[in-house]
């Protein structure tokens, strides 16, 4: 039994046929209504739903970039997947200890979107900034691009020793 019939005094047996038939009808006009809400709800929603041709202007849209970062003895090194991408189109800076890598993936041909099967693929800006765990050596890091792999490779400034600091009592 629903509950909110149960409070409305809609689950009581009705022995007049008048008084049960206006009830009926008002439980009818309820169901209607929450359906009637229920779909605009749905249509709100879907409508909000970023699609292939709702996304924002390309100005306003970049995608995040998948990385990688471990540690070697002598480097700290940041991988990535980003094919299609030419060197020329890859922007790494570092600006104290972050590193930033941006790009572009353009895609060199038109296809309208009816034909589209399916549309996976990101095309257009990227980028990805990570705060740098340990010191690095700027001045010597050195990128490359393999088979649509980036490799930045940060030679570490000196390994980290841990010292002990005696307190003396004044």
């Amino acid at each position: 039994m629903n509950i909110f019939k149960k409070i409305a005094g809609l689950d009581r047996v009705r022995s007049d046929p008048e008084e049960a038939a206006l009830y009926d009808e008002a439980e009818n006009e309820t169901v209607a209504e929450e359906e009637l809400e229920e779909e605009l709800e749905q249509e709100e929603e879907a409508s909000t739903k970023p699609t292939g041709e709702d996304w924002p202007p390309e100005q306003y849209e970049e995608g995040q970039l998948s990385i990688d970062v471990y540690q070697t003895p002598e480097h700290l090194v940041v991988k990535s997947t980003i094919a299609g991408v030419k060197p020329e189109d890859i922007d790494i800076s570092i600006n104290n200890d972050m590193l930033t890598i941006r790009g572009r993936r353009e895609m060199n041909e038109t296809v309208r979107d009816q034909d589209y099967l399916y549309r996976e693929c990101y095309w257009g800006s990227f980028s990805r900034s990570i705060i740098l765990p340990i010191e690095i050596k700027a001045e010597k890091i050195e990128a490359f691009l393999e088979n649509g792999v980036l490799t930045v490779m940060l030679p570490k400034a000196k390994t980290s020793k841990q010292i002990s600091i005696k307190v003396r009592e004044r």
